[in-house]
């Protein structure tokens, strides 16, 4: 095995993990209060984490735009603007969490609203938000860090910290529920634990690791700046070290570009699940199957392009060229094997799997007719996937909302003219060719970017 594939395995095996067990939160709280008794528990906890799903997804620009800025200085073994990169991650975190600690009664009511709340579940909603909303500072801190840890090209601490959560929360959740009675409080209460639980153990991890290189850095940053100001003859005060002050402007110019098109997603999404319930529970329950199929596949094609944002950011930061070019064959090697393995494999045994999600046999037999989209989805989201990663470690953002935008139009203008016709048909169709459009406008740009320094 080459020494570019062995970065890459290193970066993406890991990952690939993290990103399977990380929806164990969600469906161990589903699962435990699935033998409270009462269906609105389920109902509660379902709307309750979609929306912090939502509101954490939104801010996902903490993890990517942290990792491939890190990756680039990574590359240029620039201690201090590594060192600074996690400052700034870190308190735009915490600044974020802290508007939404002040603003949760509007934020709460505002997604109670959003997510057509049945009447019986809203109480129950209320108190799993009112409790994980504290969470926030842990988990978009935990973002901040992960991003930085990518970036260091060590995706092994967020891996190690994705499974400890879910093993606190497991623990904690069965035994508030079950040993102290608290129900939907108990699990809300679990979750919140095993959050703020992963990030002590994510900084206690940067702690034990990273810490003498960030002391050595500063120390030696505060003598140059002392041996200046002597030559200089001037006099100030210097006990911070200057490469930890956060410098915000090529920070947020990269964020938000990741923000927006991150909105862009969002809204593509939101509104396949809102026009597959508004064709009825059948075919919701059927978009919702097949999407699953999507999702499973995304989580272990996501860990290459983390390994595009880590590699790849480190070569481009490094202004390594070839190398580069040899992380980005490989990626879409790796990730057109996947794409193979996931093709034949839902191909085979596809029916099967979707036996293992539900025993309605109504839905099973709709989910037939629209089982071809659920194989030509892997083939079509390829690109997208390991350029979004290779784009977040070349910092070129806007290229991302470029591609991302472009696609969401053509996602509903397809879905508009084409829906009165083939229905559902329509939907997965313009869903299919969002994916390809963002991969095929991308790979436009990223020739003309690589071009540039050729």
């Amino acid at each position: 095995m080459t020494a570019t594939n062995r970065q890459i395995l290193n970066i993406a095996v890991p990952s690939i993990i993290t990103n399977i067990t990380v929806p164990l939160l969600g469906l161990v709280d589903v699962a435990i209060v699935g033998h409270i008794g009462d269906a609105a528990y389920i109902s509660a906890i379902a709307i309750g984490s979609m929306l912090f799903n939502i509101i954490y997804w939104v801010f996902g620009f903490l993890r990517m735009g942290t990792s491939g800025m890190t990756a680039q200085a990574y590359g240029q073994r620039n201690f201090p603007e590594m060192w600074r990169l996690l400052v700034q991650s870190m308190t735009v975190a915490m600044g974020v969490a802290f508007i939404f600690l002040l603003l949760q009664y509007p934020v709460r009511e505002a997604g109670l609203w959003f997510m057509n709340t049945p009447e019986a579940s809203r109480p129950l909603v209320r108190d799993y938000f009112n409790i994980c909303i504290w969470g926030a500072p842990a988990m978009l801190g935990l973002y901040g860090l992960s991003g930085w840890y990518i970036g260091m090209q060590n995706t092994r601490i967020p891996m190690l910290v994705s499974i400890l959560q879910n093993v606190v929360n497991i623990l904690m959740s069965l035994l508030l529920v079950f040993g102290l009675e608290m129900k939907i409080k108990g699990v809300a209460t679990g979750t919140l634990i095993a959050q703020w639980v992963g990030f002590g153990v994510a900084l206690l991890f940067w702690y034990v690791n990273y810490r003498r290189h960030f002391r050595r850095t500063g120390l030696q940053e505060n003598k140059d700046t002392r041996l200046q100001e002597n030559k200089d003859t001037r006099l100030q005060v210097s006990s911070f070290p200057r490469s930890l002050v956060p410098s915000f402007p090529r920070f947020f110019s990269v964020n938000r570009d990741i923000f927006l098109r991150t909105i862009a997603l969002v809204a593509v999404n939101t509104f396949f699940i809102s026009a597959g319930a508004k064709q009825g529970s059948l075919i919701l329950a059927v978009n919702t199957l097949l999407m699953t199929l999507f999702t499973l596949y995304s989580y272990f094609l996501d860990g290459f392009a983390y390994a595009g944002e880590a590699v790849g950011g480190r070569y481009w930061g490094s202004k390594q060229l070839q190398p580069f070019r040899e992380v980005t064959r490989g990626l879409f090697l790796w990730g057109g094997g996947v794409m193979l393995l996931f093709t034949v494999i839902y191909a085979i045994g596809g029916a099967q799997f979707l036996h293992l999600l539900t025993n309605n046999e109504d839905v099973i037999r709709a989910s037939a007719a629209y089982f071809p989209w659920a194989l030509v989805i892997p083939l079509c989201g390829l690109a997208a996937f390991i350029f979004d990663g290779l784009f977040i470690g070349m910092t070129a953002t806007r290229g991302m909302l470029i591609s991302c935008v472009t696609a969401t139009v053509v996602f509903f203008v397809f879905y508009v003219l084409l829906e009165p016709y083939w229905k559902n048909h329509a939907l997965w169709l313009a869903f299919v060719l969002f994916l390809f459009t963002r991969g095929f406008v991308q790979y436009l740009l990223f020739r003309k970017a690589t071009k540039k320094i050729s």
